[in-house]
C-alpha cells in the first residue's frame, strides 16, 4: 500500500516543509510540498512538525509496569505508554538483579520482540549492572552488586545475543576484560555507576568503553589525593572525544546550568537524551516500586521525579521522550533540530543502529512522530501504520 503524509515540517538537520510517500512499512520518497503523486490516500499534517520516532536507549518501564516484572503484559504496557509520547524504538533496560531474574527478562524479551502491537519497537537490550561500584550504587540494590564473573558473563552473552549495550563500572576487577569482550561482539560498553578516576576512564576507553551512562548520576567527579585534584567520570566525559554520553533531561536530575554545559561542550553529536523511566512514567504523584514488583524498592513520586523513601536521593525518572526534547529547547537552549537529533540519530549511533533507525530517509522504516511547537505528540506511526493519534 502506498500513502502520502503531506504538508509537514520535517525536522532533520534543519526544518523544511515536505511531503512523504510511504510504501507499506517504508519511506519511498521525500518531496517538496505539493509534489507528491495524486490519487493516493493522504494525511494532511497541517504544517505540524514531523521527525523520526524517538529512540530511547535507556528505560526501565512506564504506565505502572517494569521490564523486571517478569510478565509479557508488563512489557506491552510500558512499550505502549512510551509510544504515546513519541518513542518508536527502545532498548529495555534491566536493573542489578539475580542471575535468575536477568535470564527471565531475556526470555520475555524474545517472546515480546516480534510483535508489541501499539508499542515501541524493541531494538535489543541494555543491561544496567550488576557490575557496579557500591560507592555509586544510587537506587541499584546494593545486595545485587558484584564484580564481573567470567562464567556469569559468558552465560549472559550466550543466552542473549541481542544485548546492544552494557553499563558497568570499569574500575572493578575483570571489568576491562569484559569491555574488550563486549567490543569484540559489537556491544556498546558504557561506564555507569562508577567511582573511576580520570586515569581509570582512560584505561577503560583503551579497553573498548565508548559511552557514559546518565552523566552526573552515579558518576565520580573531582577528588583530592595528597592535595592534588584528579578528575573522574564526569570530567572524562567532557574531555575524551572517544566518549559519547547520555543525560536525563527531565529538569530534575540535572538543573538547567548542567543541561546547558552538556549541550554546549559535549554537543548533539556526542550527547543523547534518555528517559531512564521507571514504572511510574506517566504518574505524577504517590508511591511506586523501582524494579520488579516482588523484589523492587519502594519510592515516592513528587516534584516530577521518583525519590528514595528518605528523600535524600532520586530513585529514577518518570519522564517521557517528548518532555526531554521540550526541556532541551527550553532549559538548555538547543534548537529544535538539535534536540530531535539527540533523541533520534545520536542514540541510534551510540548503540550501533544508525543504519536501521533514527533517520528519515527513503528505504528506511516509516517510524515517525508528528508534534506541535510545544512538542505535544499528535500522531505516531510504526511500520507505516498509525499506532496513536490525538
Amino acid at each position: 500500500m502506498r500513502q502520502v503524509i503531506e504538508n509537514v515540517r520535517l525536522v532533520q538537520g534543519d526544518v523544511q516543509r515536505r511531503d512523504l510517500i510511504l510504501r507499506d512499512d517504508r519511506i519511498e520518497e521525500i518531496l517538496p510540498v505539493g509534489q507528491a503523486e495524486k490519487g493516493l490516500p493522504r494525511f494532511n499534517g497541517e504544517g505540524l512538525y514531523l521527525s523520526h520516532g524517538f529512540v530511547d536507549i535507556h528505560l526501565h518501564g512506564g504506565g505502572g509496569a517494569d521490564f523486571m516484572d517478569g510478565t509479557e503484559e508488563a512489557w506491552r504496557t510500558a512499550a505502549a505508554l512510551h509510544l504515546r509520547h513519541g518513542t518508536t524504538c527502545m532498548t529495555p533496560t534491566t536493573l542489578s538483579a539475580t542471575r535468575e531474574e536477568l535470564l527471565r527478562a531475556f526470555d520475555i524479551f524474545y517472546r515480546c520482540r516480534a510483535d508489541l502491537g501499539d508499542g515501541a519497537r524493541l531494538l535489543g537490550l541494555h543491561l544496567e549492572g550488576p557490575y557496579f561500584s557500591p560507592a555509586q550504587a544510587g537506587a541499584q540494590d546494593p545486595s545485587q552488586l558484584r564484580n564481573p564473573d567470567p562464567a556469569e558473563c559468558a552465560e549472559i552473552l550466550e543466552r542473549c545475543p541481542d544485548i546492544l549495550r552494557w553499563s558497568l563500572a570499569p574500575e572493578l576487577p575483570g571489568a576491562l576484560d569484559l569491555g574488550r569482550e563486549l567490543k569484540a561482539r559489537g556491544i556498546t560498553a558504557a561506564i555507569g555507576h562508577s567511582d573511576a578516576t580520570y586515569a581509570q576512564v582512560v584505561s577503560a576507553v583503551e579497553a573498548g568503553y565508548t559511552h557514559v551512562t546518565h552523566l552526573y548520576s552515579g558518576c565520580s567527579t573531582i577528588t583530592r589525593q595528597g592535595g592534588f585534584r584528579r578528575g573522574g567520570v564526569v570530567e572524562a566525559a567532557y574531555v575524551l572525544p572517544q566518549l559519547t554520553s547520555e543525560i536525563i533531561a527531565d529538569g530534575c536530575h540535572l538543573p538547567p546550568e548542567l543541561l546547558q554545559m552538556a549541550y554546549r561542550f559535549i554537543g548533539p553529536k556526542r550527547l543523547c537524551l534518555i528517559t531512564d523511566a521507571m514504572r511510574a512514567a506517566g504518574q505524577t504523584e504517590g508511591e511506586s516500586i523501582l524494579g520488579s514488583l516482588g523484589q523492587g524498592q519502594r519510592v515516592i513520586i513528587e516534584d516530577g521525579v521518583a525519590k528514595m523513601p528518605d528523600r535524600t536521593a532520586f530513585a529514577g525518572s518518570i519522564c517521557t521522550a517528548d518532555r526531554l526534547v521540550r526541556n532541551m529547547i527550553r532549559l538548555a537552549g538547543a534548537t529544535l533540530p538539535e534536540a530531535v537529533e539527540m533523541m533520534t540519530q545520536t542514540p541510534a549511533r551510540v548503540i550501533g543502529k544508525q543504519d536501521v533507525t533514527g533517520t528519515v530517509a527513503p528505504g528506511r522504516k516509516a517510524d515517525l512522530v508528528l508534534f506541535d511547537e510545544d512538542i505535544n505528540v499528535r500522531r505516531v506511526w510504526t511500520d507505516g501504520i498509525v499506532r496513536y493519534e490525538c
